[in-house]
């Protein structure tokens, strides 16, 4: 299947999807989010065990694209209902992990985009921006969550609030992404924690994935309930007979997935 605004391969088990309209660096139009959610359909029903998500050229995304035909309607909340919170929410639902890599700026809604990964490795010369406020909008996409949670309400204000560029290098020492690494190691070192989720168990990852999102806004008593429900349902999987076994015979685990 081709798209006209990313590009899609998968190898290894690993579905990788580049955002590629490099001309307008990825900037966010309606057929780029649908590219992406269609992609995101592709790679369940190839059996896909992770997602690595990046960005052609200089720029991971740019957030929405003012200059597109017919640009932002009279009430953006519509783009909103229509494409962008379904993708965030169909992201936070897949069952199988996320890694972004940020191979430059991610800015706007773009930077929403990169956060939905569960892994983020930036470049060291990439760089995180919301700077909704200098034209009198407000973060979307998930923003206000993603990152209030992730860096805490003194560092989230001064990044909505300023809109100023925040450096790959400055978003780990905050806890907004995982690692910067160097620009030349940057695909390599994504698709090697790509790789390595694949082969893991993804059936309990899939849980982990969804339990530490509801976490954020639970309390201990009900995290406690979840984790009872997911811990019967991935002790019934094939997986954890093979990591049990792997580990009485003292040998590398196979897991599938189930």
């Amino acid at each position: 299947m081709t798209y006209a605004t990313i590009r899609y391969d998968l190898a290894d088990d690993v579905a990788t999807i580049t955002l590629n309209r490099p001309d307008r660096l990825n900037a966010i139009t309606p057929q780029l989010f649908e590219d992406v959610s269609g992609a995101l359909d592709q790679a369940q029903a190839e059996g896909a065990r992770a997602i690595l998500l990046t960005g052609e050229g200089r720029a991971f995304c740019a957030g929405a694209d003012l200059q597109a035909e017919g640009g932002l309607p009279d009430d953006p909340g519509e783009l909103l209902d229509s494409h962008y919170n379904p993708l965030a929410e169909k992201f936070a639902t897949l069952p199988i992990p996320v890694v972004s890599a940020v191979n430059g700026l991610a800015a706007g809604a773009g930077c929403s985009v990169a956060l939905w990964g569960d892994y983020v490795l930036a470049a060291r010369s990439a760089y995180f921006l919301l700077a909704f406020v200098n034209i009198g909008l407000v973060p979307d996409a998930g923003a206000t969550w993603l990152v209030t949670r992730a860096v805490g309400r003194a560092h989230a204000l001064e990044m909505m609030m300023l809109g100023e560029r925040v450096p790959a290098e400055k978003a780990e020492a905050w806890g907004l992404i995982n690692r910067a690494v160097d620009d030349a190691e940057l695909m390599g070192e994504a698709r090697a924690v790509a790789a390595r989720l694949a082969s893991g168990p993804t059936l309990a990852m899939g849980l982990i994935r969804r339990s530490v999102r509801q976490a954020l806004s639970s309390d201990l008593s009900d995290t406690l309930g979840r984790e009872r429900i997911d811990q019967k349902t991935a002790g019934r999987s094939e997986d954890f007979k093979e990591g049990v076994a792997a580990f009485l015979e003292k040998r590398s685990a196979k897991f599938q997935g189930k």
